[in-house]
């Protein structure tokens, strides 16, 4: 059964480092476009990432042993709101410090942690997740790309869809079957480290309509990996996979995929007169998303105190990104109603691209179809 949600305040000295972060952005970020901003988690710059490692901001979970900053949740959380709300490029180590470096660090042999965790710690190594496939999309029990055990390792085969960066990272934590056949569902999967480098990868880019290139194709023709690839043990990937998701899922990015749209539209509101229907608008989304806040943070509370809140974050990520998706709808209907005051360009801009990409919010990280399977099984409904 699911738990109660209990409201939960970032300590003081994380909430402190909130000044600093956001006096970086300020500099850095100076200049860069509301529609530019739009992209955030979805805007990849290495040299960005690098930025962050040196201060210190990559792996701020991790034991100093490995790179890391020995920080809490609440720590990241501030992070990741701070830089999220501003709209920076961090998608090139997102996957990477967000659910790829907390899986090493549980599952992970010591070597693996050795190797692997001061690169993404130092922007080094960036990360793609291999779980949806062609005709399988979020049933990852119904998988069919097949790692077969060889004299020292393993043999990939099959390929992998919908795939964020992966033509742009160096590794991939793929969910792969290691026995049995797709009808044993959640048995006999594994997950395993693919070096995206390797002769058998291939990657296509896919262009979606806002002219970006997020997504791949990835396909595994007798991929030779070495018997240290396998994280944690073999079979267990299910479970792993699940305990991953909620890292995914349980973020302040479920909630400010849309926030430089309305960040735009406020400053609209402030310097020209605006009516009542604004404000209740306003007053709506504001109302939602600070009870989504709320939420997120008490899910990153249950990761501080060592739980696996599964079925918490997906319902956050169900209800956050149902919010994102609306705010491209509402906005653009209250613009709608002003016909007599044009909006400025970058506001356009910023519009038109959320209007575009919008859709893929609530695929992305679990389609709603399947979060709202998982919440009830975590009610008792099923």
């Amino acid at each position: 059964m699911i738990d109660t949600l209990e409201l939960t305040a970032i300590p003081p000295e994380d909430e402190a480092l909130r000044a600093d972060v956001r006096a970086f952005l300020s500099d850095t970020l100076d200049g860069l476009e509301p529609d530019e901003r739009a992209r955030s988690w979805m805007g990849f710059d290495a040299a960005f990432s690098r930025q962050l490692a040196e201060r210190g901001w990559l792996g701020m979970t991790l034991p100093r042993e490995h790179g890391g900053a020995a920080r809490g949740h609440f720590a990241r959380f501030v992070l990741s709101e701070e830089l999220l709300g501003a709209g920076a490029p961090v998608s090139a180590h997102w996957i990477a410090d967000r659910q790829s470096a907390p899986l090493i660090l549980k599952y992970g042999t010591s070597s693996q942690r050795d190797f692997y965790l001061p690169r993404i710690c130092r922007a080094e190594a960036f990360f793609c997740i291999g779980m949806s496939e062609p005709g399988s999309g979020s049933d990852l029990a119904s998988i069919r790309s097949r790692a077969t055990p060889v004299a020292g390792g393993w043999r990939l085969n099959g390929s992998k869809v919908w795939t964020t960066n992966a033509h742009r990272s160096h590794y991939m934590i793929a969910l792969v079957r290691t026995s049995g056949s797709p009808e044993d569902r959640h048995q006999g999967l594994s997950q395993l480290i693919v070096d995206l480098s390797l002769p058998g990868v291939s990657i296509r880019p896919i262009k979606d309509l806002a002219g970006d290139s997020h997504f791949s194709e990835v396909f595994f023709d007798n991929v030779e990996l070495a018997d240290d690839a396998l994280i944690g043990a073999e079979g267990a990937g299910w479970a792993q996979v699940n305990a991953e998701l909620a890292f995914e899922r349980s973020g302040p990015e479920r909630l400010y995929s849309s926030i430089a749209l309305l960040e735009c539209w406020l400053t609209q509101c402030r310097t020209v007169s605006h009516d009542a229907s604004d404000r209740a608008a306003l007053g709506s989304i504001l109302s939602q998303m600070a009870v989504l806040r709320a939420m997120s943070l008490a899910v990153a509370g249950r990761l501080a105190a060592g739980g696996s809140p599964a079925t918490e974050a997906a319902l956050v990520k169900d209800l956050g990104t149902e919010l994102e998706q609306a705010l491209p709808r509402l906005i653009g209907d209250a613009l709608g109603r002003r016909p007599d005051m044009p909006p400025p360009l970058p506001l356009l801009r910023t519009l038109a691209y959320l209007e575009q990409v919008s859709p893929t919010f609530s695929l992305r990280g679990g389609t709603r179809e399947i979060l709202r399977g998982i919440i009830a099984r975590g009610l008792g409904l099923r």
